[in-house]
Formats: structure tokens, sequence, C-alpha cells
């Protein structure tokens, strides 16, 4: 049985193990806030979408991922249109999400409706990285 929720506090040892990159301290915030979902799969996690606000104003997601050995089952997409769906009935009528030009998710995004719409290139040494590019969805 497939089932998304908000993030809980001890949901954190599972959420690190797929996203390194979030502070603890927004960790306690996405708990707080509600912004970041958990998917299970028989009461086990396995994937994460975490989000914050564009201008303050936009939903962005900063971070989806399926645990490898459940990709390709349409469970990512179940996490979006979830995120999706919830954004809507809180009365968002954009959404926004980003990745690296040389990574797939691009083509997963544009398949579920999302446009690209611009991006930015980071050159300074510690943090250079591929061009993110940005894609848009009116919901």
């Amino acid at each position: 049985m497939i089932e998304i929720r908000y993030v809980q506090s001890e949901d954190q040892e599972f959420w690190y193990s797929l996203d390194r990159h979030l502070p603890e301290q927004e960790f306690d915030n996405k708990v707080r806030d509600q912004r970041g979902y958990v998917l299970l799969s028989d009461n086990k996690p396995i994937g994460l979408l975490r989000y914050n606000l564009f201008w303050d104003n936009t939903p962005f997601c900063t971070m989806l991922f399926v645990d490898w050995n459940y990709q390709g089952k349409g469970l990512g997409r179940k996490l979006v249109e979830y995120w999706e769906n919830d954004m809507k009935l809180q009365g968002y009528g954009m959404l926004l999400t980003s990745t690296q030009v040389d990574e797939d998710a691009q083509h997963f995004y544009r398949k579920l409706g999302y446009k690209d719409c611009g991006g930015f290139v980071i050159d300074i040494p510690e943090y250079e990285q591929p061009m993110e590019m940005f894609l848009v969805k009116g919901i």
C-alpha cells in the first residue's frame, strides 16, 4: 500500500539517508511548516519531496527522490501530483522546480506538464556545477 504524508520529526534518520543537503535546522522547519512529504510503501519510507516558497509566494520543489529500488514504478509521479494537489488546495496557482541540465529529471518534469523557464550557471570554484534549469507549471 502506498501512502504520502507530511514529514514528521521521527522521519529524520530516513530523510538524511536520501537528502544530505538540508541543514538540520531546516529539517525542523520542514516538519513545523509542513513543507515536506514522505512516500511510504507498506509503511516503509521510500521517498521524499521537499519545497519552499520562491519569492515567498510560489511553491518551489527543491528535492524529489524515490529510493533506487522503487524507481520506474510511477511513484515519483504520484508524489509530485500529491504535492501539486496540496498546493492547489492551499490556493497557489503556479509551481516551480529545478534540475541540473545534465540530469534526466528534466524529462520527468516535462512529462508532468512543466515547461522550461530559464536557468543559471554557478562558476564559483567551490560551488561549480552544471547549469541549473528552472521549470514552471500552472495548476
